[in-house]
């Protein structure tokens, strides 16, 4: 899929997939040049786009966004920039095995600080580096030695002021918030994060 193409699904499909399920079923397979069905989850260069340009060059679900990148610490956009929050998960398959990582991150808007946070949230999932069965499987195929650190797939959502005020209505935006997810996005002191600006 072209980074310019839109991403449209078939009807009546739904993208929701698990932390698994995006690590196994899709990352470790584009890590391992693998074919994967559907081939939905379209390549993207993380650091031209802004959030709110991702629609029609990401595939989007709701108010999520799936893209792969390649690897980069240079996170910036033309308006902002993606800044860590500091928290990352490990990405547990159904047989307890650590198959991958989850880092989070905000978008702020300007530089430095005088940059303004928003309510835009990226998920970051890389593979875990001793996972090697798709390596394994990669070789027997003819493919030279997967490196993980090349590929992560990204989920990007914007999170909703009025999520934390009980106003009666169920707005099940589909985005699944673990409780790490909850406690450091209620965080309000991130000064002790660096910036990437210094």
């Amino acid at each position: 899929m072209g980074e310019n193409s839109s991403v449209n699904l078939p009807p009546g499909f739904r993208f929701y997939p698990t932390d698994e399920e995006l690590v196994v079923h899709f990352l470790q397979r584009k890590a391992a040049l693998l074919p994967c069905h559907p081939d939905v989850i379209p390549d993207l260069e993380l650091y031209p786009h802004d959030p709110w340009e991702l629609d029609g060059k990401a595939l989007g679900e709701g108010n999520q966004w799936y893209f792969y990148s390649r690897g980069t610490q240079n996170r910036i956009t033309g308006n902002g920039y993606w800044k860590p929050m500091g928290i990352e998960e490990d990405v547990i398959n159904s047989r307890s095995k650590k198959v991958g990582m989850k880092k989070y991150l905000v978008f702020y808007i300007g530089e430095g600080r005088a940059a303004i946070k928003t309510n835009w949230i990226m998920q970051e999932y890389r593979l875990s580096k001793s996972d090697s069965s798709s390596t394994k499987s990669s070789k027997r195929r003819g493919h030279s030695k997967v490196d993980y650190s090349k590929w992560v797939v990204c989920r990007v959502y914007e999170r909703n002021c009025s999520e934390d005020e009980d106003d009666g209505d169920d707005d099940d935006d589909g985005t699944q918030l673990s409780c790490l997810d909850e406690m450091f996005l209620s965080l309000d002191d991130m000064d002790e994060i660096s910036l990437p600006f210094n």
